[in-house]
């Protein structure tokens, strides 16, 4: 089987950027974490449909390469923020779903021993500073990161991962004049999957694509292709080297989509199933990578296969532990609640 590397050799410029710049093991890994995410969100639903899981969550199938390939450029050392669709984005920074389905289920084992759930999942050790439930309220603590980053001198890059909806916010604009003005070292991340809870981004904004809000705030504005692996990675990789190299933010607009209505409680009645069934079927992310893995000789159905097993046993693993894990017991309620001081 022929490598990437020697395929990058071989053809240069002709292979897209994730093939010449990773290694096949790391592409094999992108795709595995890719099925994780899927299998994960998969596995909260099914939880959440047997009752083992109460309230809500925001499930983000259909958008795992622009998780993965936002994240791929980064070390354990840079920071992100997310939001309420963020499962993806905390699987994509290194979590481990143990902790987030024992998040999950409100158990004192989870990331934020329970207390955080679905939209609150935070693992600093893995420099994943948090999701957030409000609308583009993880852009300023982005920013706020990216100061302490430029004002330590650490080298680290922060990334916030936001919605489309989250562009018509005040945070969005104020944010990233601020980053623009002191040239952070931040990227702006736009999953737009077209819609809010029932409104497509045609009828909520003004301008057709969101990227080209940068040009306000003086930093580049990027539109790739959400869905293909490598178009996020080849931006994440420019924006995070602009980064470091002390040139300020970016903004990228990754166009992708949510199969599942906004949360469980949408009836998703604003979309056709046509089209719905139209992303499913001929634009999946996972689908075109692995399309794109086997026509370059990086893997064959086989290995396929024993990554979708090997997710399968990691999840199903996951949700075991999680209902064994014990529940917070009531004297520790205001316990862990905040931050403790540094």
């Amino acid at each position: 089987m022929a490598t990437a590397r020697k395929l990058a050799d071989e053809t240069h410029s002709n292979l897209p950027f994730a093939y010449r710049h990773y290694g096949p093991d790391e592409l094999k890994e992108v795709l595995r974490k890719m099925y994780l995410i899927r299998r994960f969100e998969e596995g909260a639903e099914d939880s959440y449909m047997r009752g083992l899981i109460h309230g809500t969550m925001h499930l983000s199938i259909g958008q795992e390469a622009s998780a993965m390939g936002i994240c791929m450029p980064l070390t354990a050392e840079d920071q992100i923020t997310s939001t309420h669709r963020g499962h993806g984005h905390c699987i994509a920074k290194g979590a481990d779903v143990k902790r987030m389905f024992a998040e999950f289920f409100g158990k004192t084992t989870g990331y934020c021993k329970g207390r955080g759930g679905s939209m609150h999942i935070a693992d600093v050790s893995m420099g994943n500073l948090g999701a957030n439930g409000i609308v583009a309220g993880g852009i300023p603590i982005a920013v706020g990161a990216a100061l302490s980053a430029k004002k330590l001198k650490n080298g680290k890059v922060v990334v916030s991962f936001f919605g489309d909806g989250a562009n018509n916010e005040g945070a969005f604009h104020e944010a990233l004049n601020m980053a623009s003005i002191w040239k952070l070292p931040v990227i702006f991340v736009c999953e737009n999957n077209g819609y809010g809870m029932s409104t497509s981004t045609a009828r909520s904004t003004a301008v057709k694509n969101i990227a080209d809000r940068a040009a306000a705030y003086s930093m580049p504005g990027v539109i790739v292709n959400g869905n293909i692996f490598s178009e996020v990675a080849e931006a994440s990789h420019a924006a995070v080297e602009r980064a470091r190299a002390g040139e300020g933010p970016t903004l990228i607009e990754s166009k992708t989509y949510r199969y599942r209505g906004h949360s469980k409680s949408d009836r998703n009645r604003y979309r056709s199933k046509e089209e719905i069934e139209d992303w499913i079927s001929n634009r999946d992310p996972i689908m075109l990578f692995e399309a794109d893995l086997k026509e370059f000789g990086i893997i064959d159905d086989k290995g396929i296969e024993a990554i979708r097993e090997a997710v399968r046993a990691e999840i199903e693993a996951g949700i075991e532990f999680a209902k064994a894990s014990p529940s917070p017991d009531t004297a520790d309620l205001q316990e862990f609640v905040y931050t403790e001081p540094a």
